[in-house]
């Protein structure tokens, strides 16, 4: 991999990690803090919530700055919420830090993918985009299951250590490798905003929230599908994440090249109209044991194609704001984290199966495919006018 995209791709390991490796080590928090579980998944929401609002307000803060100072500075933030994380000493201190953590990853993944799509050769930014959010998928291969190893065996504090750590690393990384682009030409945060006076933002961002839903419906709830339903013992579990993560591996390579060859709309329509179809056949499959890691595998692959595809949908239509607009994409992702993982629970609460958030996820990801649809509707109709103006 290039130097300039790894140390991107540095950083999305560590944010990978320190996002995903909660669902791993909350049992750990809950007995330490001496708090419940679902107490504890607050922790979740809580740095969801920090994405959610930090993505627009770092942007903002960081002004004109050139984009390699940006992304120093957001790992910095990044890694003083994460050691402050590993000190915490009660429930509402780690809440707030856990949310500090969460305000710089909206911003440092949508300034990166900018970032990544500059140094990228005509054709290929989307792929480019994809090798930087390669950090954040192999951490689901590495960095979780090592964080929960250490969660469960040591002590959980050690976890947000080691993140700190590798955002430590990732600022040297950064130092050292990443060329010093100019600033993107902007007119001021507040013009900015009026590219929300467009429909088409709106529609990929709903796009996002709800078609990444499907992918957290599924995913929230794995764990007990795969023991109670496909009848794995619990110990399997981090060898089955570790599937899920190498399929999340090779689709977003995957789908970071689909987006450059059949444009990021095309692509996007047909992962999650796939992944619906997947999820669907995922309900039968899962009282089996080889089609069930089979369905896991192929689940993870098609979930994290569409991330470096939708990214770059909506830097393409945000001529101007890519950075704002780039950022805020990061926010819809974990507000379909938020939608998934709740409307995928609803019903468990009702006493179905550990195969119904799967229907959920099919229901949501097919719910995304219908607003692609409107997006490509809305791509032609703009092309028609524009040649209509040219023409005449």
């Amino acid at each position: 991999m290039n130097k300039k995209l790894l140390s991107l791709a540095i950083g999305g390991f560590g944010i990978g990690m320190t996002e995903f490796v909660m669902m791993g080590i909350l049992p750990d928090i809950a007995k330490s803090l001496n708090i419940s579980i679902p107490m504890a998944g607050h922790f979740i929401s809580s740095y969801a919530l920090g994405v959610v609002i930090g993505a627009p307000l770092m942007v903002a803060i960081a002004g004109k700055y050139p984009p390699k100072k940006i992304l120093m500075a957001l790992m910095l933030f990044f890694t003083v919420g994460n050691l402050l994380s590993a000190f915490a000493p009660d429930y509402y201190t780690l809440l707030s830090t856990r949310f500090l953590s969460g305000l710089p990853h909206g911003a440092f993944f949508g300034i990166g993918a900018v970032v990544a799509g500059r140094l990228a050769l005509e054709g290929k930014q989307a792929r480019a985009v994809s090798m930087m959010f390669a950090g954040l998928t192999i951490a689901n291969i590495l960095g979780v299951p090592l964080g929960t190893y250490i969660g469960h065996h040591i002590d959980w504090r050690y976890t947000f250590v080691i993140v700190s750590g590798i955002g430590i690393i990732t600022v040297l990384a950064l130092c050292f490798w990443l060329p010093n682009l100019p600033a993107a030409p902007s007119a001021g945060f507040l013009k900015e905003l009026k590219l929300f006076t467009h429909l088409k933002p709106w529609l990929i961002i709903l796009l996002t929230a709800i078609g990444t839903g499907g992918f957290f419906a599924w995913y929230s709830y794995i764990a007990p599908l795969l023991t109670d339903v496909a009848g794995f013992s619990s110990n399997s579990i981090t060898y089955l994440l570790v599937v899920a993560g190498v399929g999340m591996t090779l689709g977003n390579i995957f789908g970071g090249r689909l987006a450059d060859r059949f444009s990021p709309i095309n692509a996007t329509s047909v992962l999650l109209l796939t992944m619906s179809i997947a999820l669907v056949t995922l309900t039968f499959a899962a009282h089996y044991k080889i089609p069930a890691v089979l369905m896991t595998f192929v689940v993870g692959t098609l979930a994290f194609s569409i991330t470096s595809p939708i990214q770059m949908m909506m830097i393409r239509a945000a001529r101007g704001s890519e950075m704002l607009a780039s950022s805020l994409t990061q926010g819809a992702f974990n507000i379909g984290n938020a939608v998934g993982a709740y409307l995928g629970g609803l019903p468990l609460q009702a006493g179905y199966s550990y195969t119904s958030p799967d229907w959920v996820g099919a229901g949501l990801a097919i719910s995304g495919f219908a607003v692609s649809i409107c997006i490509l509707v809305l791509d032609r109709k703009m092309a028609k006018k524009t040649k209509t103006v040219i023409t005449g």
